[in-house]
């Protein structure tokens, strides 16, 4: 346990040092972001050019390295992270690879190494300059001794905070969601080292933000959806709305559905491109045939929202899966009973496809960025 808060006590202090001498506005390199799991900097070339990179950190740091990578397809770039990996030992600690790469990323741009970066020293390397010096004066030593003691205190408590804090965020969420969660960042960490990473790291870390949040969701719980990824892809999620406007004829078409096939929801299907957040997710119904409530052939959706022109990067996907329960309804969307009753092969639009509803889609776009969309009365919603 001491190992464990003395690990964590070195990490911060290292977090806090990149980020005293490296400031998001530093003419060089920069610390845009740090926690305990990640840090996210900022290379500026000569020709003022940012290249991000991502280092993520192991729960058994420094005992592992931790794992870099960038989204840059700069060569430099790469060859520096790839650097990185050759180092071993005593060397992880992330202070002396941050120092590496920064100086790596200096020399390979023939720019000379900014005196921040030689600033970068180990807080070890620190604690023995601080030693020589101040072992002239006991009186002092004493003093400081007190201050550490103080520190490791508070950072014991702050370690310990957070824990609680993680544990009481899982505790909101069932176990078997927990089990997801958790293969999803085993998944993660293997295809990065296979070099198979798909999407991106700014997609990934909000989309695993989102479902997390979904985990933990009243409206889960309460059953009014489900989600499930298809086949673990964090970028492709089905969904299963159930609870609807229990006053509404598609409430009680899904009551007759139920009884007739043992299903009471309607099934989405929501796709995620890697620039996600900013632009939309897609999102098509893949049963039942709906009649009515803004859907479209294949499935497709009419929405504003699910467009470029109508999405924001702050809408959350419980939102939006709340949104399109509430669109449906208002279309007064019904089921097709007698639509499996007929051979798609005869009748095409009897049969919802991914090809259908984005080609439905592109046309609907089309049409209503020409037209402009309908806005509806303030009682409407």
């Amino acid at each position: 346990m001491r190992d464990n808060m003395s690990c964590f006590q070195q990490l911060r202090q290292e977090l806090r040092q990149l980020e005293a001498l490296f400031p998001k506005d530093h003419e060089r390199f920069r610390v845009e972001s740090a926690s305990l799991d990640e840090v996210t900097c900022i290379f500026v070339s000569p020709n003022d050019d940012t290249f991000v990179i991502h280092c993520n950190i192991n729960e058994n740091y420094p005992h592992s390295s931790p794992m870099w990578f960038s989204e840059s397809e700069d060569p430099v770039v790469s060859a520096a992270i790839e650097n990185l990996s050759n180092v071993s030992g005593a060397a992880n600690l992330l202070i002396r690879l941050m120092k590496q790469l920064a100086t790596s990323l200096c020399n390979m741009y023939n720019v000379p190494v900014h005196p921040d970066i030689l600033k970068l020293d180990t807080p070890t390397e620190q604690q023995n300059g601080e030693e020589s010096s101040e072992s002239e004066d006991d009186g002092m030593d004493s003093d400081l001794n007190e201050d550490v003691d103080e520190e490791d205190h508070f950072e014991m408590d702050e370690v310990t905070s957070e824990k609680d804090k993680k544990k009481e965020e899982d505790e909101d969420i069932e176990t078997e969601n927990l089990i997801v969660l958790e293969r999803l960042k085993m998944n993660q960490r293997r295809d990065y080292l296979k070099g198979a990473v798909s999407g991106s790291v700014q997609a990934t870390d909000r989309l695993m933000k989102e479902l997390k949040n979904v985990f933990r969701s009243d409206s889960l719980k309460r059953g009014i959806y489900s989600v499930e990824l298809v086949n673990d892809n964090l970028y492709d999620w089905n969904i299963k709305l159930q609870g609807v406007d229990p006053d509404s004829a598609l409430y009680a078409d899904l009551m007759v559905l139920k009884q007739k096939e043992g299903r009471d929801f309607i099934l989405l299907n929501m796709t995620f491109k890697e620039n996600f957040p900013f632009d939309p997710p897609f999102v098509r119904i893949i049963a039942p045939i709906i009649n009515g409530g803004y859907v479209l052939g294949g499935g497709a959706i009419c929405m504003e929202l699910l467009t470029k022109q109508g999405w924001s990067s702050a809408y959350t996907i419980e939102a939006v899966i709340m949104q399109i329960s509430a669109t449906l309804v208002k279309g007064k969307a019904r089921i097709n009973f007698n639509a499996n009753k007929t051979p798609a092969v005869r009748n095409p639009h009897n049969q919802y496809s991914l090809a259908r509803a984005q080609q439905s889609f592109k046309s609907l776009v089309q049409i209503h960025e020409k037209n402009g969309w309908f806005t509806p009365r303030k009682e409407d919603g």
